[in-house]
């Protein structure tokens, strides 16, 4: 039997190359050889940030880029602007690209399946065309994936109008067994801005889920015991997660270069001891806030690890935490996250809730101090603080900020909390037995394997 080729393609974002990369180390571990296509831009961020350790010679997963329509002085993070730039171009380099596999050393290297991130569905289309099998990978929670799937029912229901912007403010369930909802938080609607980016967030959002239905695989990184309301309300959903990284190979699917000193900085510091603080990719502090958390970590007298992104602020707050660097504080670039989370000097994480440091940290009994950012961050918040109460939020002041003296607060309340340490731990060995041989996550993933392979 040939070796069954995978083409997988992430959206073009931190928090989906890294999932959509551990699930391609899991099927290289399987038998698979995988090509994973990400845009050229990210594809060279990705290399420059290899770790020098890694060998690719080992790894059945190879790397290849397309272009993502964009120039090279245009902006990635408007986001409305990236994803019009996608549908225009990449669905047909990605199959020139498929094409020209498929042409070399006879045809025997040729891809037999596309996995494609929901966000990146377009690529379905390919799959259909060219005859090849297609599935989806949904690298965000499955409560968000079955919001998505029940737009149109939003829209009979007159929660929003047909460009997805509300009706009438409010808060709304998809279904009973669900936290509440605020309307204006919607993935497409939170942080985007003006109208016409929030009106083009929601069209492509959209577009996808047109493209979804071509497929009956939906793979989501989730377990059910942490969402059991949202995959009854969509059985179509099948939870293969968390999804964890390959050590081999660790450092393939990131976009800055970890910083690995702060392990053994780790190895320094009493057990339970350290805040881990890290906002994702994303998140972007006004010189205000920024110093509210250097002087809330201050403040609570607590040894803590902080990622600071060179792009998360103004030059000022790249300068500003080097004060702070000391016997108490660690402060790197960008950090390898699950293992971080993973040592036992950690004693909580604040978090900007992205679903990827979600799974890092519930899987690894690590309780929460919530600060999301936008888009899906708000929904998982409510998970974390209110359904698995492994959590705390922040409140923000009368000037819209948050604290130093509210950081100090919510800091020594989870020191305090011995019993959300405890369901931590206990949600920690749920997961691990899922994604142990014989759990759901890891028997829905063999049958993945078994539909690749036939």
């Amino acid at each position: 039997m040939n070796l069954k080729h995978v083409l997988v393609i992430p959206f073009p974002a931190q928090g989906h190359v890294n999932p959509l990369m551990h699930l391609s180390h899991k099927l290289a571990q399987h038998g698979c050889k995988v090509t994973f296509v990400n845009t050229e831009f990210i594809h060279k961020r990705v290399v420059n940030a290899m770790n020098e350790k890694v060998n690719l010679e080992g790894s059945k997963v190879e790397l290849a880029s397309i272009p993502d329509g964009l120039g090279p002085q245009d902006d990635r993070s408007n986001q409305p602007a990236l994803a019009l730039a996608i549908l225009r171009t990449m669905p047909s380099s990605l199959e020139k690209l498929i094409r020209d596999i498929d042409s070399v050393d006879g045809g025997s290297n040729r891809i037999t399946a596309i996995v494609s991130d929901l966000n990146m569905a377009w690529a379905l289309e390919i799959a259909h065309k060219l005859g090849i099998k297609g599935a989806l990978i949904n690298p965000s929670s499955a409560a968000v994936f079955a919001l998505q799937v029940n737009m149109q029912k939003l829209i009979d229901d007159g929660i929003m109008d047909s460009n997805g912007l509300p009706i009438k403010k409010g808060k709304f369930q998809l279904s009973p067994e669900m936290p509440m909802m605020d309307i204006e938080n919607t993935p497409w609607c939170n942080n985007f801005g003006d109208l016409t980016s929030q009106k083009t967030i929601y069209y492509y959002i959209s577009k996808m889920m047109q493209h979804s239905h071509l497929t009956d695989w939906w793979l989501s990184n989730t377990t059910s015991e942490l969402e059991p309301a949202a995959l009854s309300l969509c059985p179509k959903i099948t939870p293969i997660g968390p999804l964890m990284e390959s050590t081999e190979f660790r450092s393939l699917g990131q976009l800055w270069e970890e910083d690995l000193s702060c392990l053994n900085w780790l190895n320094q510091q009493p057990p339970c001891s350290v805040i881990y603080v890290a906002f994702g990719s994303f998140t972007v502090f006004d010189p205000r806030q920024f110093e509210e958390l250097a002087l809330g970590l201050e403040l609570t007298n607590m040894p803590f690890l902080w990622v600071v992104r060179e792009d998360s602020g103004s030059k000022t707050e790249i300068a500003y935490p080097n004060e702070f660097q000391g016997v108490r504080g660690k402060i790197v670039r960008w950090a390898p996250q699950q293992l971080v989370l993973n040592h036992p000097a950690i004693a909580c994480f604040v978090s900007h809730c992205g679903w990827n440091s979600t799974m890092d940290g519930v899987s690894r009994g690590v309780p929460f101090l919530c600060w999301p950012y936008y888009a899906d961050q708000l929904y998982n918040k409510n998970y974390i603080c209110d359904v698995w109460k492994v959590g705390l939020g922040f409140d923000l002041d009368q000037k819209g900020i948050i604290s130093r003296w509210e950081i100090k607060k919510k800091v020594d309340q989870l020191f305090g909390d011995q019993n959300m340490r405890i369901i931590s731990q206990k949600m920690k060995e749920v997961i691990i037995n899922n994604t142990a041989e014989g759990g759901q996550s890891s028997e829905n993933f063999n049958r993945f394997i078994k539909w690749l392979k036939e």
